[in-house]
């Protein structure tokens, strides 16, 4: 309503219509997951994943000054992959550090209490059906696909799915988002790709991550701990600088360099000889 002038008495008087909007706080978040529900989830086992960062095992974060500037969206973490859930449990302890002002280190629990919300990671939609446990960690933020080349352990060829490209543009207009380009947790095998095909269009903030000690410390799912007393290291690179002439194979080759999968990595073995924690 516009603001009007009238005579009240001998006044002159203004009205001015003062009606506040409330903010509808949304209920659940746009993949459907309830806003509750992934806070409890991401309290929960965010716990039981700090734990067995911090005290089974060692985690220490190098390049954390590297996401203080970041934007709270439109930001694509591509990764080396090592386990099926620690790997991304444990960038999502990180980025509830750095939620709250706390960079290079996640030894704290009660920034579990305030967490990141706006966080997803792309999964295997097989994987995170093949149980309970699964189930509910999707819940923490997962944005699930069918993987277009494997299913069921038995090679496939098919092409990717409207709806989950559809969703992945979502997540990463919508906050910060965690990928594997590898698509697997062998290493040194070639990216997929579709991440290239997402950077030409979206023109998101790309950071690599180096993570390591995470196969040498957990088994295959990252859900058994297989060697305690391990050193776990996760590096956050600079972001990503990439020319517009670019094309999809050499945008996928810096990528493959700098979360160092590429094939000279391979030749070089770099990885942490027996990392065991000394005692201090």
């Amino acid at each position: 309503m516009q603001p009007f002038t009238f005579f009240h008495g001998a006044r002159l008087c203004t009205f001015v219509d003062t009606t506040v909007k409330k903010t509808k706080i949304p209920y659940r978040d746009p993949f459907g997951y309830p806003i509750w529900a992934k806070r409890i989830v991401i309290f929960l086992f965010g716990i039981i994943v700090w734990y067995r960062c911090n005290y089974i095992n060692k985690l220490k974060i190098k390049g954390g000054f590297n996401l203080k500037k970041l934007p709270s969206k439109n930001v694509l973490f591509v990764s080396n992959h090592q386990t099926y859930f620690m790997d991304a449990a444990a960038l999502i302890l990180v980025f509830c550090h750095v939620k709250n002002k706390i960079h290079d280190r996640s030894d704290k629990f009660w920034p579990l209490a305030l967490p990141k919300l706006n966080v997803f990671f792309i999964a295997a939609k097989e994987t995170m059906k093949s149980g309970i446990l699964p189930r509910l960690l999707a819940l923490a933020g997962s944005v699930s696909i069918k993987r277009t080349w494997r299913e069921a352990g038995i090679n496939v060829k098919r092409n990717a799915d409207q709806k989950d490209i559809k969703n992945i543009k979502s997540a990463i207009r919508l906050g910060w988002v965690i990928t594997f380009p590898q698509g697997s947790t062998k290493p040194f095998i070639k990216g997929r790709r579709g991440t290239a095909h997402l950077i030409k269009e979206l023109n998101p903030i790309v950071v690599p991550v180096v993570i390591n000690g995470f196969r040498r410390a957990f088994d295959k799912k990252g859900l058994r701990t297989k060697k305690r007393g391990t050193e776990l290291n996760i590096e956050f690179k600079k972001p990503l600088v990439f020319s517009p002439e670019d094309n999809n194979q050499q945008i996928m080759d810096k990528i493959m360099d700098e979360i160092e999968q590429a094939p000279n990595y391979k030749a070089f073995r770099k990885f942490n000889v027996p990392n065991k924690i000394t005692q201090e």
